[in-house]
């Protein structure tokens, strides 16, 4: 174990996509430190003749697919079948550039020679995902080729052939997390390079469930496209602290100033995230996104993986310090103790900024998680609103957080004992104490007494889309930020 992997006490720390659970052993190496210089033989794919090829035909085939990914209208088929032939001669051509992926891409083109000799139907690409194994290959700057029909979170819902050329984010300082105390071997760490049209949008993950498959297989990688993630931040927290007249600290700065900085705060952030939804005293199925439950409950327990990584964050950073004050820390462990504090930063005002006031207010459970802790840290006095201007307290920020994170912890132990919907009224309880509800909701008034000896589908049918609206400050917030977070759609690290 690494110097830096000791650092932390035992966590309380995964995202049910992304999150090893010990079913599925990854066969391969974690060298920590291994670097591929400028892409590797990969340089420059981005201008291949056989990529561009590539990318417009997966591009003009998505026209032709209906939302199942199977092509319906007979008389596309010639065309169909056209585009697939550029799509197979562009992944032939490219795939000596990627010699770690050899298995998945001489697979991938009989999935698509399969799907057209099968007229079309809705496509079957579970021979080529198994073959694809990106955690076997934690190499900061290595370079993957990446086709599938797939749906694209927060892009499009029809499952349509995508193509991205994606580059490894991995510093050393997180290949020793990963190696120690944060483990999650199936956590995989991105930066767009080049994508299709279903990643023109605001998606940053690539998920194996995503794609067209006959069957589940056991999944072995889950990806977060951090560059994306750090340019948007550094957009919007900017702009936010423009409008609210925010005095940022110097440090909380420098991660807006260097789109490697920030890249770096985020996969020390969803590292450690991805793998809490797995840990604690979880009264749930962790992969609780396929459970069909009140949005609240979902708003929790993201808001808890992030308030885990905040306080995870505080307890390496106090210790480095007090090492620091001691003797003199190693370069790995002085970077360790700088993205720790920036880690801190970026899920404050990520959270309060960004998350609080994107997407729809149709049960918007990362929304919700956002004003959640904006109105935690304002009651507690570690922000404050005066005179039109935002201020934190930032001695008092850290012991805000965790006490926020200690009542869902607490909720979470207490909600092991009790029935489902006992679990789901104490979450309700716990939201409302802090944000305002819908004032015409029916949880807030209390749910009639036949709902209450119903069936839990009569409670989740009365949570409002809205059940807890914006607050005036979010509202003035919204119209002057929202065009920023617009401007973000389609944004990576190079484009920022």
């Amino acid at each position: 174990m690494s110097e830096t992997a000791a650092l932390t006490r035992k966590s309380i720390v995964g995202e049910p996509e992304v999150v090893e659970d010990g079913r599925s052993p990854i066969v391969g190496e974690h060298e920590s430190g291994n670097v591929v210089e400028d892409g590797g033989i990969a340089a420059g794919v981005e201008h291949d003749p056989a990529w561009l090829a590539l990318k417009d035909a997966a591009n003009r085939i998505q026209a032709l697919q209906a939302a199942d990914g199977s092509i319906l209208d007979e008389s596309a088929h010639a065309e169909a079948s056209a585009l697939v032939e550029a799509i197979v001669d562009g992944i032939e051509a490219l795939a000596p550039r990627f010699p770690h992926d050899a298995d998945y891409l001489a697979a991938l083109p009989g999935d698509f020679r399969a799907w057209q000799d099968g007229g079309f139907a809705a496509p079957d690409f579970l021979d080529s995902l198994v073959a694809f194994a990106p955690a076997e290959h934690r190499v900061d700057g290595l370079r993957h080729l990446v086709v599938f029909p797939m749906t694209t979170q927060n892009g499009s819902r029809d499952r349509h052939v995508e193509a991205l050329l994606v580059e490894v984010i991995w510093p050393e300082f997180v290949a020793a997390l990963e190696a120690g105390d944060y483990s999650n071997r199936l956590f995989v760490s991105l930066r767009l390079v080049d994508f299709t049209s279903g990643y023109d949008t605001d998606s940053a993950v690539l998920f194996p469930e995503t794609v067209a498959m006959r069957e589940l297989p056991a999944f072995t990688w889950g990806a977060i496209f951090q560059d994306r993630e750090a340019a948007r931040y550094r957009r919007v927290v900017r702009a936010a602290a423009d409008i609210t007249k925010l005095e940022l600290p110097a440090d909380a700065l420098a991660i807006l100033d260097d789109q490697r900085l920030a890249e770096e705060t985020f996969v020390m952030w969803d590292l450690i995230h991805d793998r809490t939804h797995m840990r604690g005293d979880l009264p749930f199925d962790p992969f609780m996104i396929k459970q069909r439950m009140p949005f609240f409950l979902y708003s929790l327990e993201e808001l808890r993986c992030d308030l885990t990584a905040f306080r995870e964050c505080v307890a390496i950073e106090r210790t480095l310090r007090a090492k620091q004050d001691d003797s003199e820390l190693t370069d790995l462990e002085a970077q360790t103790l700088e993205r720790a504090k920036h880690v801190q930063y970026a899920v404050i005002f990520d959270r309060i900024f960004r998350f609080a006031i994107t997407g729809s207010r149709v049960r918007n459970y990362d929304g919700l998680g956002g004003q959640l802790l904006f109105a935690w840290l304002h009651r507690r006095h570690a922000l404050e609103w005066t005179d039109t201007a935002l201020a934190f307290d930032w001695d008092a920020v850290p012991e805000a957080v965790s006490a926020l994170g200690d009542a869902i912890d607490e909720l979470y132990w207490e909600s092991i004992d009790r029935p489902k919907t006992a679990h789901w009224l104490a979450a309700y309880e716990l939201v409302r104490s802090v944000v305002e509800p819908h004032p015409a909701s029916v949880w807030a008034e209390g749910l009639p007494r036949e709902v209450l000896a119903g069936a839990p589908k009569g409670y989740t049918d009365l949570v409002m889309d809205d059940e807890f609206p914006l607050s005036m400050f979010y509202e003035a917030l919204d119209k002057k930020l929202q065009p920023v977070i617009a401007s973000t759609v389609g944004i990576t690290g190079a484009s920022a």
